[in-house]
């Protein structure tokens, strides 16, 4: 009789056991869903302009439109700005953009994909917009940029994204001794708007 009593009090500590393991896996998921929005560095290594990076990217949302710099200098650098701010991301245009972003590898201060910005380097290129003063003849180059750029401007609206690719902008003209047509050329592609952004005969 002892006997069993053992095997029963073993079965019955057995199950609690497993029962608690399995508590315990499902406790630490818990919050997880969400992470993918804030990946940071390395933890998301699909290529550039491929169909998986643009299945992953059309569905973040950390690339808001209104987003302000003051908030993304509360970013950690590891974050990341992800996903189009306005419109729907458009597949041909997004590979497009990474193509023609391409030639430019060796200028870390352009991004290799406009819809998966680090937060450092967006810090750095906020950093330009404020410290780099144009001299009248850079400024000239500068505003005739803008009246060539698609959208008007570095971006279809003063977030987070005109400023940092106005300091980009500064950084390429006083720096790289960019012209305008240049400039205007690289925001189109930089755009992080979503849609197809242009039109095709």
């Amino acid at each position: 009789m002892r006997k069993y009593v053992f095997i029963a009090l073993l079965a019955v500590f057995g199950l609690t056991f497993a029962l608690l393991a399995v508590q315990d896996i499902s406790l630490s998921n818990v919050g997880r869903a969400d992470t993918t929005d804030t990946a940071p560095v390395g933890q998301i290594t699909l290529a550039a302009g491929s169909e998986a990076a643009f299945s992953y990217l059309s569905a973040q949302r950390t690339n808001i439109c209104g987003l302000q710099p003051e908030m993304v200098f509360d970013y950690s650098d590891d974050a990341r700005l992800q996903g189009s701010c306005c419109s729907p991301m458009d597949l041909h245009r997004y590979q497009e953009q990474v193509e023609g972003l391409r030639p430019y590898a060796d200028i870390p201060q352009i991004p290799e994909d406009p819809y998966d910005m680090p937060a450092a380097l967006v810090k750095e290129l906020l950093g330009y917009q404020a410290s780099i003063q144009l001299t009248p003849q850079q400024q000239a180059v500068y505003d005739e940029a803008m009246t060539l750029s698609e959208e008007g401007g570095p971006c279809c609206c003063r977030c987070w994204r005109w400023y940092a690719f106005e300091g980009m902008g500064k950084y390429l003209i006083t720096q790289q001794g960019w012209e305008a047509e240049a400039l205007a050329a690289l925001w189109s592609l930089t755009d992080g708007c979503g849609g197809e952004g242009h039109s095709h005969a």
